[in-house]
Order: C-alpha cells, then sequence, then structure tokens
C-alpha cells in the first residue's frame, strides 16, 4: 500500500527538496502539492501531511492535519517550544502524530547536541546565526532548538551568562541564551555556538553549502517516522541515537 502525501508549500525551496527525497522513496507518494495560499480542504484523503510553508501559515497546516486524523511532518521553521506547546493539546486529544523537525541536517542535529553537552561546563554560551537574505523568520528555528537544548542541559546549574540584555545589539534571549541573526546574499545556513569559560572558549560551528545534499538524508528518515508516530516529537535526535531526546 503506498502511502499519499500531501505536500504544503512544496513550490519553495525546502519544499522541491522533500519532493525529491519522497519521490525516491519506496511505497510513498506525493498525491498532491499545495501552496502557503491553498485551501486547506486539499489535505483530506491524505495519509500523511508534511508541511514546508511558512511560519504564518504552519499552525493552521498543523492544525487542520489534525482535525482530519493526519498525521504531520513539520519542516517550516519558527516553531519555539512556546508555539509547540499551544498544538500539543490538539494533537494529543486527536491521538496523531505530529513530528517537528527544526533542521533535517544530521550534522546540524550533532552539533546542537554536542553544544548542549558541553554547556553545562562554561557559564556563557552565544549563538550566531546566518543564512541567505530571503529567511523570513529569525532567530532560525534550528538556532531556537539549539538555545532550548542548551537551556534544558544547564537545568541544574542554572541559566548561562547573558550580561547586558538589555540592550537590543545583545541580541534575542531563546531560553535564556542570546541569538544573533545574521541575513545575507551568499549563504545558505550557519551556525555557531560560542560557549565560554575563565580564560578558555569553546565553538561549535555547522555550515551548510548544499541543500540538498545535507537534508535529504534526514528528510528519509524522518518521512516514514512522521507516518507512525504519535504524540508532539521534537527534532531528529529522536530518530538517531545520540543520547538527547525531546
Amino acid at each position: 500500500m503506498t502511502t499519499q502525501v500531501a505536500l504544503v508549500g512544496g513550490t519553495g525551496k525546502l519544499g522541491r527538496i522533500i519532493h525529491a527525497v519522497i519521490d525516491e522513496l519506496e511505497g510513498f507518494e506525493v498525491s498532491r502539492v499545495l501552496t502557503s495560499r491553498s485551501d486547506l480542504a486539499e489535505l483530506d484523503g491524505a495519509d500523511l501531511v508534511v508541511d514546508a510553508s511558512t511560519p504564518q501559515v504552519s499552525v493552521d497546516v498543523v492544525r487542520a492535519a489534525v482535525e482530519r486524523g493526519i498525521n504531520v511532518l513539520v519542516a517550516t521553521s519558527g516553531w519555539s517550544a512556546e508555539r509547540i506547546a499551544l498544538v500539543r493539546p490538539l494533537v494529543e486529544a486527536a491521538g496523531t502524530g505530529a513530528v517537528f523537525i527544526p533542521n533535517f541536517s544530521l550534522a546540524s542535529v550533532l552539533g546542537s547536541a554536542l553544544s548542549a553537552a558541553a554547556a553545562p561546563f562554561f557559564g556563557s554560551a552565544e549563538i550566531v546565526e546566518a543564512h541567505h537574505e530571503s529567511k523570513i523568520d529569525s532567530p532560525s528555528g534550528t538556532a531556537v532548538r539549539t538555545a532550548e537544548l542548551i537551556a534544558a542541559a544547564r537545568a541544574d546549574r542554572g541559566p548561562v551568562s547573558a550580561p547586558h540584555v538589555d540592550q537590543r545589539a545583545r541580541g534575542q534571549q531563546v531560553a535564556g541564551v542570546p541569538v544573533h541573526s545574521l541575513r545575507r546574499p551568499g549563504v545558505i545556513a550557519k551556525q555557531e555556538v560560542i560557549l565560554s569559560g575563565p580564560g578558555e572558549s569553546l565553538t561549535f560551528t555547522h555550515d551548510t553549502t548544499d541543500s540538498a545534499l545535507a537534508y535529504a538524508p534526514g528528510i528519509r528518515m524522518a518521512v516514514p517516522y512522521a507516518v507512525s508516530a504519535t504524540g508532539v516529537v521534537v527534532g531528529l535526535e529522536n530518530m538517531i541515537d545520540i543520547g538527547i531526546r525531546s
């Protein structure tokens, strides 16, 4: 039996990459492609909804999928822990699954996990992320997820040191971690997590140089996983054994 996939945002950059990967997956077929302006009634009859729309539309896509009893894989950026908390009761009440993937890159997931593992050993942590100038949201979903993981890893020690956060140039605080966003041409995606302590610092850097090649392995893992998932799942780390679970 072929799993029928409704792909929302399928005409965008990430949507096209996801479409190409699903086309190669045995037992899966993209049966309908929606844009961010499509009538969500077109989701009717799908076995799985994959959302690669926009932050403004994404919440409506998730709700529409859950209301129809369809599992949803969310690839759209902009989903913080607070925003996910708003739809969690809907997902749990419906008995469906909603899988949120801030970044499909395996190296990015590892970078975030390593940053979280090291964070309790340093008093200071800051994130600098850069994306192409057409990315409409900031901070990136990856930066938000990394900051949340860092905060969770430091739960016993307390928040990172973040002096002068009242000054706008100090960045946006996410889970107590300062995040600085750059939007400039010539960049696909790059993130640096800078951990600092007395006399030394440790930096984890992830740089995406080819989106299609970087995201394809993660998409191949996430699409089949999302079909049978239950409840809310956040992060590709739930599908690989790196010792981090949401």
